[in-house]
């Protein structure tokens, strides 16, 4: 019996939601996104189809309240994390699962002008700390630039 075991995810694409921040019983916050990633596939007449997959996404602590104040509907992002499994029993006594997407990193794809116009407002974050927050990559701490991306 082998004890080896890999769970990794990475994803790349767009939040359908606003990020949805709160704060669990211990006080950790937590950040819920929804992802749309689009697959690809040649149908029976030899043309592509693209198909949309839709993840939920956790993402803790400060890195869960930083996407929170710079990211929004429509945002691009890249997610590396890990899959997790849960299950739980409804009100009505069934029994549910699901598998979720819990982030370690969280990285910011659109220009920091981009995600400067949270909620249609067309302005920059204020100050030079929070412009200089945008543009980090959540859990990494490396910033990025435009011209660094590679799509």
């Amino acid at each position: 019996m082998s004890y080896f075991a890999i769970n990794r995810v990475v994803l790349v694409g767009r939040l359908t939601r606003d990020p949805e921040l709160r704060a669990l019983p211990s006080g950790t916050s937590v950040c819920g996104l929804r992802i749309a990633c689009n697959s690809s596939r040649k149908d029976s007449d030899g043309e592509l189809i693209e198909r949309p997959n839709y993840f939920d996404v956790s993402v803790f602590g400060a890195h869960g309240e930083s996407v929170s104040r710079y990211m929004h509907r429509g945002s691009r992002v890249a997610i590396d994390g890990r899959l997790e499994w849960r299950e739980w029993e409804t009100a009505e006594q069934e029994r549910r699962q699901a598998v979720s997407i819990v982030a370690d990193t969280v990285q910011f794809l659109d220009s920091p002008g981009e995600r400067g116009q949270l909620a249609g407002d067309g302005e920059q974050p204020a100050g030079d700390e929070d412009a200089d927050a945008a543009r980090e990559l959540v859990g990494v701490g490396v910033g990025v630039d435009e011209d660094d991306l590679v799509f």
